[in-house]
């Protein structure tokens, strides 16, 4: 990467689906796979499109059960754009020779180049370049730009311009054998000599889809219609002349009926198409829209993880960016890139928001309040399951209901396999950290004091419920559930699923209840009777959350913190024997199943779980955790505790890696490096193995992003006031950034040389208080200071 581009040199099958991930492009409203246009999919490429938020369901037969599943759509292909000489046959990498192929994402403008020189079947050779983007200004725009050019010859040539609806959902390989065919109802037309149109349903939620394509040369054309079932295309025949190049444009018009102010979605394409601007107009609005999301989210790092860093804000920025704060979407764990977990919300907003509550309080704003519009559906959840408040899915899609799988399959054995990791109920705690923590650094209080609380108080009241009181222990437990880890769903020879007493599930739930408490105690009073009244609290109700609060039950063993109870009493694994035959053992799971074993049975974790802790709160902060619990647990037992872990996790999720470099930067620096550089190229790298080729890692890019803005910092927005914690690191001892805090925008900070320097620009805006230690300073609109860094 050099100059804000990411290149590749060559074309390389085997890389083809990870360069596809990495080259996507999106606005925020929908995004297109880096695939090369005049391919379908096959085994080497995949041309994916997706809307956000657009979900539809299917009925498979797996292993005689009948099995339901919502899936992000991947929507037609607007992409196919393809060539062919006199000889006939259609020109792709993989059928001709090709003599040149080069790939350049422009960050900066948010596009992509593609160069490639073909020769045909009788050693005519044919010159090619496109530029891509999906438009960042215009949500419902793509455009795409072809130069061809002919070396060393004359003659015509035919090019197809297409929309192709007969796409399936077949982008993960474990998946295929499923139902994967979402677009029914397929209809194809031509609106004008230069305009093509497609219409369609998806299958399960009946939502419509429109797509229009206009496509005009600036050289004499002949065209005709070439629509096939399924496909709407138009052939045009143009000579070529001997060096001279002609430019084929291709502006495609995006629109579903989820759309607010149209009335049918083809119609509103097809308008769209026909009004739109040219290339080059279209091109300059769309590098000006990019230009001020990067003056939003300014961020110097030198040395190679600044180059990544960048590539991660990108495509965090094209999955949500201000136009996502208009959606009622979640965030898609894989991003909009690809269809891995089926395009499902989970936890991730977990290491995303933190991220944007500082640059685009908008669009964490819009994330939460996807999570307050189901609310109604978590607490129906709760009460089917004989609980009241809100349990929030550990699989979110369209409507909130859940929507993890009961089955999931093993690749190394082939079997499909009972998911318990519904069970995983701390998501609700994640949301409950993603509002308070949104509403600190945006200074939100209206949010805070009605859809925030609302869903405050129904995480608690599910919590202050879930837990039951031990008599033995004194204390309250909560029994039944899956931690972060994911690994460990059950104990061994267990007849059911779950676990007691996981350490980051109680601390959690505790933070929940306390929190929840302190809002309330701070309401103003009509808001606060308004409130009480609503959802029926009374004052027994808020005793036990504070009683639950106070008195849940954290297992110990060995002088460090247990992830469960009883995780203390598994066996140990020979890790250095599995790494010997296997090599790579980040899904160790799937290793011990396919053996006829069970990580069950061993203190194996896959991810970060107690050190999730670590990573939600500052020392500080865990340490009055646990006090008001009835625990000390000072450094040197933390220490332990995270040495422990480190031995005896897989990192078998890209979030591993990023957890621990962000909990061993306070704990263990000299070894953090290790595992930030891991986190930094888990989706460059394909570390997984194959997976970023089925859709990024959203959760770790943001938190890669976060990293630099907090963790290293030791940033918080806690009680109006930034304060800082910074922990000097080697690698990344200089480097700055800008922020939006509450009403100030490009709060510039910048740390190096043991001194953290902030510079506030001028508004009308109140000072902003800043703590470094034990120093408070006031820092005006228009100025500027500069604090020395206390030694560690």
């Amino acid at each position: 990467m050099r100059d804000g581009t990411w290149d590749y040199e060559g074309y390389d099958p085997a890389q083809e689906r990870l360069r596809e991930s990495l080259c996507t492009l999106g606005n925020g409203y929908f995004a297109t796979r880096g695939a090369a246009p005049e391919c379908a999919a096959d085994a080497v490429h995949y041309p994916g499109t997706y809307v956000a938020g657009c979900y539809s369901r299917l009925t498979s037969q797996v292993s005689g059960r009948e099995v339901e599943n919502e899936d992000m759509v991947n929507l037609p292909n607007w992409l196919p754009l393809r060539l062919r000489t006199a000889t006939g046959t259609w020109l792709t990498p993989d059928t001709h020779r090709l003599l040149d192929h080069r790939l350049r994402l422009d960050l900066c403008a948010g596009t992509l180049e593609r160069t490639a020189r073909y020769e045909d079947e009788e050693g005519r050779r044919i010159a090619v370049r496109q530029l891509r983007l999906v438009h960042m200004a215009d949500p419902h725009l793509a455009l795409l730009r072809t130069e061809v050019t002919a070396e060393g010859w004359s003659g015509s040539v035919e090019i197809e311009s297409a929309l192709d609806g007969t796409v399936t959902n077949s982008g993960v390989e474990r998946y295929r054998s499923l139902a994967s065919r979402h677009l029914k109802q397929v209809r194809t037309g031509t609106d004008a000599p230069d305009t093509i149109w497609l219409h369609c349903r998806t299958a399960g939620s009946e939502t419509g889809i429109g797509l229009a394509a206009r496509t005009v040369t600036d050289a004499p054309a002949v065209t005709t219609d070439a629509h096939t079932p399924g496909r709407a295309a138009q052939v045009l025949r143009i000579t070529l002349t001997e060096g001279r190049t002609v430019t084929v444009d291709k502006t495609v018009a995006l629109h579903t009926s989820h759309d607010p102010a149209i009335k049918d979605p083809m119609d509103a394409a097809v308008d769209r198409v026909g009004r739109a601007a040219d290339f080059e107009t279209l091109l300059d609005t769309h590098r000006t829209a990019w230009q001020q999301l990067w003056r939003n989210t300014e961020l110097d790092v030198p040395n190679s993880a600044g180059p990544i860093l960048r590539l991660h804000l990108f495509h965090l920025l094209q999955t949500l960016s201000p136009h996502t704060a208009e959606l009622d979407v979640g965030v898609p764990a894989r991003g909009l890139h690809g269809e891995a977990y089926r395009g499902h919300v989970f936890w991730d907003e977990l290491f995303v928001l933190p991220y944007l509550n500082l640059h685009f309080p908008e669009v964490s704003r819009a994330l939460l309040t996807y999570r307050h519009r189901r609310l109604e559906r978590a607490r129906r959840s709760a009460q089917d399951a004989g609980h009241t408040g809100a349990m929030y899915p550990w699989q979110s899609g369209s409507d909130g209901r859940e929507e993890t799988q009961q089955l999931h399959l093993n690749p190394r054995s082939g079997r499909w396999l009972p998911d318990h990791s519904r069970l995983q109920h701390h998501v609700g705690s994640a949301i409950a950290y993603n509002v308070w923590q949104y509403c600190e650094a945006s200074g939100d209080t209206e949010f805070l004091h009605t859809k925030g609380l609302e869903m405050l108080v129904q995480i608690a009241r599910f919590w202050g419920e879930f837990a039951e009181y031990d008599g033995t222990l004194g204390r309250y437990r909560i029994r039944g559930v899956v931690g972060p880890d994911e690994y460990h769903d059950a104990y061994p020879g267990a007849d059911r699923p779950g676990l007691d007493d996981n350490a980051y599930t109680n601390v959690a739930a505790a933070w929940v209840l306390a929190r929840t408490l302190d809002v309330l105690h701070e309401l103003p009073e009509l808001v606060r009777r308004d409130l009480v009244e609503r959802v029926g609290l009374d004052s027994a109700e808020l005793d036990l959350w504070d009683d639950v609060s106070r008195r849940l039950h954290v297992p110990f063993h060995s002088g460090v913190i247990s992830q469960f109870e009883g995780y203390g009493d598994l066996a140990e694994l020979d890790w250095a024997g599995y790494r010997e035959r296997y090599g790579d053992i980040r899904r160790l799971d799937r290793i011990l199943e396919a053996e006829g074993d069970s990580v069950n049975g061993y203190r194996a974790s896959k991810q970060a779980d107690v050190l999730m802790l670590g990573y939600l709160f500052s020392p500080a902060e865990l340490g009055g955790l646990f006090r008001r619990l009835g625990y000390e647990v000072d450094e040197a037992l933390w220490r332990e505790t995270v040495d422990h872990y480190l031995s005896r996790t897989s990192h078998g999720s890209t979030l591993s890696s990023l957890v621990h470099g962000w909990v061993l930067g306070r704990a263990r620096r000299v070894e953090a490096w290790t595992y930030i550089h891991e986190a930094l190229h888990g989706d460059v790298a394909d570390l997984q193995g194959g997976t970023t080729g089925e859709g990024v890692h959203l959760g770790a890019m943001a938190g890669t992003l976060d990293l630099v803005q907090r963790g290293l910092t030791g940033l918080e927005t806690r009680g109006g006031a930034l304060r800082f914690d910074p922990v000097p690191l080697p690698e990344l001892s200089e480097y700055g950034f800008a922020i939006r805090y509450r009403g100030h925008r490009g709060v510039q900070l910048r740390l190096s040389a043991g001194r953290l320097h902030l510079s506030v620009p001028a508004s009308d805006e109140d000072p902003i208080d800043v703590t470094l230690a034990d120093r408070t300073v006031s820092v005006a609109p228009g100025e500027s200071c500069t604090l020395t860094l206390p030694e560690r």
